[in-house]
């Protein structure tokens, strides 16, 4: 399987990639936690079905010392014993926040505050900042159909 586009390939696309890329990194250098950086892209991820992204977070995580158990367990991370109740928090901000079109108004009231109350304001905005480009990274993904399995770990540092 190859992506529908290369688009490292064409000049103008790369220029828009490497842009887009470059928020992506601006948030890694928040004080966003790490691990609940890796555990929000993945669920993110795994709601969009971005297979790509699925495989880059789950080996990043992981070479990161992330537990196996717990990168099993974020697809159910509300019946799991093995999140911080601020990784819940933020777990649950991150599936609202994608899934938004299914909840009419939004994210609610109640949603935000459970985060707020572990995050501070720099963290928050790192936070939706992280969701949002997720969303969009996934989005990109799934219409390149982008091939997963080669990812390796610090491969886009």
């Amino acid at each position: 399987m190859s992506a529908r586009l290369d688009v490292f390939a064409i000049p103008s696309a790369s220029k828009l990639i490497k842009q887009f890329s470059s928020l992506g990194r601006l948030v890694v250098e928040s004080p966003l936690p790490a691990a609940t950086r890796e555990l929000v892209s993945l669920r993110v991820s795994q709601i969009n079905g971005c297979a790509v992204c699925i495989d880059m977070h789950t080996k990043e995580a992981t070479a990161a010392g992330e537990s196996a158990v717990r990168l099993h367990l974020v697809a159910a991370w509300r019946e799991a014993t093995v999140f911080t109740d601020a990784e819940r928090a933020a777990l649950e901000l991150a599936e609202q926040g994608t899934r938004i079109a299914d909840g009419a108004g939004g994210v609610p009231d109640e949603v935000w505050e459970r985060a707020a109350k572990h995050y501070d304001e720099e963290q928050l905005t790192a936070l939706v900042t992280l969701i949002a480009f997720m969303n969009t990274a996934n989005r990109l993904n799934v219409m390149l159909e982008q091939p997963a399995g080669d990812y390796q770990p610090g491969q886009f540092k």
